[in-house]
């Protein structure tokens, strides 16, 4: 039987570590960890998914994206045959952001954001998960949260700002924690909603996720 190859997108400045606890059958399927790279200047997301998807080494792969990288499996979605896209913790569409993200576009106010300062991996967790983090995750976060590079937190934050998708794809499979701060589920239709998931629930709700992944997949 030949497995599924199935490759995982982490989410804005994060490494694919953030998969460590992710575990897929392996007589079914394969897995594969993306990386970010740095973006050229002012390029635009469409070309950087051109590239990302240069590192698919396989005919129709599952895409599954977190966060920012479940807006870059949509992209390189579009450029590509895949079996199928997950995005989890993430949205479909610019109509799927928080009115505080709406605002900052229209205003603006994202590229007031200090992101040269975001290089400070504590600034950066507040600014990604709320300042309301405890002390004791910071250790876990500094491990997770590895682009500190201030022109790819410049453009990535600029991507998401800036995306231009106003009507979801069809067939993708939403994954969406009932508790993500970021991209709140009262603003999100057509998802599977997880009890009590947050932004982070690759990392704190890794057994649902292994649980049901596959069947989502194969469905």
């Amino acid at each position: 039987m030949t497995k599924i190859p199935v490759y995982f997108m982490p989410g804005l400045a994060a490494s694919s570590t953030i998969f460590e606890n992710i575990k897929l059958p392996e007589d079914q399927f394969e897995m594969f960890f993306l990386e970010w790279f740095l973006p050229t200047d002012k390029e635009s997301l469409e070309s950087y998914a051109k590239r990302m998807n240069e590192k698919i080494l396989h005919e129709n792969p599952v895409l599954i994206g977190v966060s920012f990288g479940g807006i870059l499996v949509q992209e390189m979605a579009k450029l590509m045959p895949v079996r199928k896209v997950v995005i989890i913790s993430s949205v479909k569409s610019n109509t799927e952001y928080p009115s505080r993200f709406k605002i900052a576009k229209a205003t603006k106010a994202y590229k007031l954001l200090p992101t040269q300062l975001l290089s400070n991996v504590e600034l950066l967790v507040k600014y990604a998960f709320g300042s309301n983090v405890i002390e004791k995750r910071l250790k876990l976060y500094e491990k997770y949260l590895s682009v500190r590079d201030k022109g790819y937190l410049d453009w990535s934050i600029e991507s998401v700002m800036l995306w231009p998708q106003i009507e979801a794809p069809k067939g993708i499979v939403h994954i969406q924690g009932d508790a993500d701060p970021v991209f709140p589920i009262k603003n999100i239709k057509n998802c599977i909603a997880v009890k009590g998931g947050t932004h982070i629930m690759i990392l704190n709700k890794f057994k649902w996720l292994n649980e049901n992944l596959p069947k989502l997949i194969l469905q």
